[in-house]
């Protein structure tokens, strides 16, 4: 079977098991979240693998690091969420921490990445 490139990225690896670990804490938000924080954090933390996907299309230097930048725009959004969930008292302290010290290894990778494009150039 052969993979796509962006399967192959250690960072979008890592950005599906970020995504993985936010639905599992969206599936257990109250009723009253469902179509306003649960969606909203399902879809940047999803943002983040597709954006990383979409820019290594065989694009420019220059258009994968646009997408890349978007991609660590929806991690940080995600991480927003995350906080907020934590305010309401939905998400359990140490969730949140084992999520918001992922995220920022994620965070990590995608500026290592974003880096290592721009010094191609």
């Amino acid at each position: 079977m052969v993979l796509y490139k962006f399967e192959k990225l250690e960072v979008w690896n890592l950005s599906i098991e970020f995504a993985d670990r936010i639905y599992e804490i969206a599936e257990k938000l109250p009723e009253l979240e469902k179509y306003n924080l649960a969606s909203q954090i399902i879809r940047s933390s999803t943002s983040i693998s597709l954006n990383i996907a979409e820019g290594s299309t065989g694009q420019s230097d220059a258009e994968q690091n646009r997408f890349l930048g978007m991609a660590l725009r929806s991690l940080i959004e995600t991480v927003a969420c995350l906080k907020i969930l934590e305010r309401r008292n939905y998400v359990d302290n140490e969730t949140v921490q084992a999520i918001y010290e992922f995220s920022q290894k994620l965070f990590a990778k995608l500026t290592a990445f974003r880096r290592s494009i721009k010094s191609k150039n």
